[in-house]
């Protein structure tokens, strides 16, 4: 094993070598896997280093898993023993059915019980069946965990041959096969749990997502939902009965993603919803009526906000829940270019009038905001905000939560605000009238005021503001900018590929030809990294529409949109797309994603 390490560690020298030596001691001593150890420390490079280890122990290496016929993969080795020990079962035959199935849940299969039973369990080899003998193919990425070995020879009745893979594609393929939290939903099926009182929470603590509960539940089952949720990246989980079935989903990267989960789940759909619903501290006996509650969790020592919203269905109540990060907010990390960078930056030393930042629902407004004003929190200045919700806290900051059940709403919080001597004042939505005539006075009145609107770009909040009631002379008197902004998936940094499109569609799609810079796309197939999509995290693009003198005089006019476009872009405004573009000349993210996020400035067919 030495030799393979020397080959793929991630240094060279002789520091890792002794770092090696110190892994196996440690190991050793703490009978705890050498394997895992140098994979958990980073090492290696964990393909190389595996692929290694199963070309030095004469095993078969897996460059792809997929199981074939799930359901009688899942008869023979359990979820238990799968999760556990982290096997991956892959195929049962006598070597000449171990081919690729077209239905692999195919429950006209012939299952586990039919199939004839081996000469005995003890034949544990990584040799290839010659035939004739039903072997069950079983894929690890640590050969030398003996463990595992000796409980798969005990709780599998068919001789297994043992092949390789990496730790990455086998932990993803163990949730696709069995599904989220497999092992505890076969313990309560088994009837170890099913007790509402069991469900509660105690109401004034922070549910801790703790993987070393030993004891089976629906506390434990639903906060394995959740804590695979966050070590996924997920910003959303969204829980939906379906006629006969209950369907878990996760937004990541803003794609829903359907979670793989266990067979018979709907045995238990009333109580992960009760469990939901008491940790959100909503009525568990109100079915017919939508609820809105709230979770602190925390996952090693990292706080994390989560908003539930409840939705009842023919099906039964459906769950959504949003996932905020209590994040620290920095400007560095909107990646924003120097031209947009320069304009925020003019923005931000400004003493009074409004910035308003406009998008869709999801577009990330709230934390350019939050960004924003973690920038302007100093010492000498007083920030306060009216929210709906609060959905992160600033050190520092006065921040409101709206409530209309008492009557305290934007309108009648802002109010209040005022009176409280601000200097820079947030206001979670501009929703009506009266609360955009009062931030207009607090504007001329000598402060700061940050807000959102729901337009489709920067230019189309004036008219919006109009629509609303505010007259042309006071948007044209108040407000310092407009902002738009959408979110486009990040290129995984570790497989994205260069790419040359054809002259004929850079010219088509308006792209900036002759521009410097390699352009990239995502790769075919992905990477373990990026879970086999190509794109990891996302990243905003802006325009910044500033109110200049000339903007002004249009505004106060009643000019048409398109002129006023016309005359931003004569004084230097940058569209989304043009902003866009620049991201793609980075290789940050496509043209593609460019195209799909702005398609209100251009139709392509």
């Amino acid at each position: 094993m030495k030799e393979i390490f020397l080959n793929t560690a991630k240094r060279s020298g002789t520091s890792e070598l002794d770092g090696f030596e110190k892994v196996v001691t440690e190991a050793a001593g703490g009978q705890r896997s050498v394997v895992e150890e140098l994979l958990n420390r980073e090492m290696v490079d964990e393909e190389p280093f595996l692929q290694g280890l199963a070309e030095e122990l004469k095993l078969a290496w897996e460059p792809e898993l997929k199981p074939i016929n799930k359901r009688q993969l899942r008869e023979i080795c359990s979820a238990g023993l799968a999760l556990k020990h982290r096997l991956l079962p892959l195929s049962f035959g006598d070597g000449s059915e171990l081919v690729q199935d077209d239905d692999p849940d195919d429950s006209s299969k012939p299952s586990a019980a039919d199939a004839p039973a081996g000469e005995g369990a003890d034949e544990d080899t990584g040799a290839r069946p010659a035939g004739g003998r039903m072997r069950l193919r079983i894929a690890t990425y640590d050969p030398f965990n003996f463990l595992a070995r000796q409980a798969a020879s005990q709780q599998i009745a068919y001789p297994i041959e043992w092949s390789m893979a990496s730790r990455t594609r086998i932990l993803q393929g163990i949730q696709e096969l069995y599904g989220v939290g497999a092992d505890t939903f076969e313990q309560i099926l088994a009837g170890r749990d099913l007790d509402m009182e069991a469900l509660d929470v105690d109401k004034d603590e922070a549910n801790v997502l703790d993987d070393d509960d030993e004891e089976a539940s629906v506390v434990k089952f639903v906060n394995t939902i959740l804590r695979q949720a966050l070590e996924q990246r997920a910003t959303d989980i969204h829980v939906e009965p379906l006629a006969n079935d209950l369907r878990i989903r996760y937004r990541i990267d803003g794609m829903l993603h359907d979670i793989a989960v266990p067979e018979n789940i709907r045995a238990l759909q009333s109580s992960v919803i009760a469990r939901l619903k008491i940790m959100s501290r909503l009525d568990i006996a109100e079915r017919r009526l939508p609820q809105d509650g709230r979770i602190n969790l925390s996952l090693e020592d990292q706080q994390i906000d989560v908003r539930v919203a409840t939705v009842p269905t023919v099906e039964g109540e459906s769950v959504s829940l949003r996932l905020l990060n209590q994040e620290k907010f920095n400007i560095d990390r909107l990646g924003l270019i120097p031209h947009t960078r320069g304009r925020i930056n003019q923005l931000l030393k400004m003493s009074n009038g409004i910035v308003l930042i406009t998008g869709p629902t999801g577009s990330g407004k709230s934390t350019t905001l939050y960004t924003f004003l973690s920038e302007l929190n100093l010492p000498e200045t007083r920030i306060v905000t009216i929210e709906d919700p609060v959905e992160n806290k600033l050190d520092g900051v006065m921040q409101i939560a709206v409530r209309p059940e008492i009557d305290l709403t934007f309108a009648r919080g802002l109010r209040s605000i005022l009176r409280a001597d601000p200097n820079i004042v947030m206001i979670g939505e501009m929703r009506d009238l009266e609360t955009a005539e009062i931030a207009v006075r607090a504007s001329l009145t000598g402060h700061l005021v940050f807000s959102t609107l729901h337009t489709n770009d920067a230019i189309g909040g004036i008219s919006r503001l109009t629509d609303m009631g505010v007259e042309p002379f006071l948007v044209a008197a108040s407000v310092r900018a407009f902002l738009a902004q959408r979110l486009v998936r990040r290129l995984c940094p570790a497989c994205k590929v260069p790419v040359d499109h054809p002259h004929d569609y850079l010219a088509k799609i308006g792209f900036p030809i002759g521009s410097e810079g390699q352009t990239y796309v995502h790769a075919e197939k992905g990477c373990d990294r990026c879970r086999h999509s190509g794109f990891l995290g996302r990243l905003a693009i802006y325009e910044v529409a500033l109110v200049t003198p000339a903007i002004e005089d249009l505004i106060v006019k009643n000019a048409s949109s398109s002129d006023i476009k016309a005359q931003a872009i004569k004084e230097g405004f940058l569209t989304m797309r043009q902003y866009g573009w620049q991201k793609v000349l980075q290789g940050e993210t496509t043209a593609e994603e460019v195209i799909a996020a702005t398609t209100v400035e251009l139709n392509i067919e």
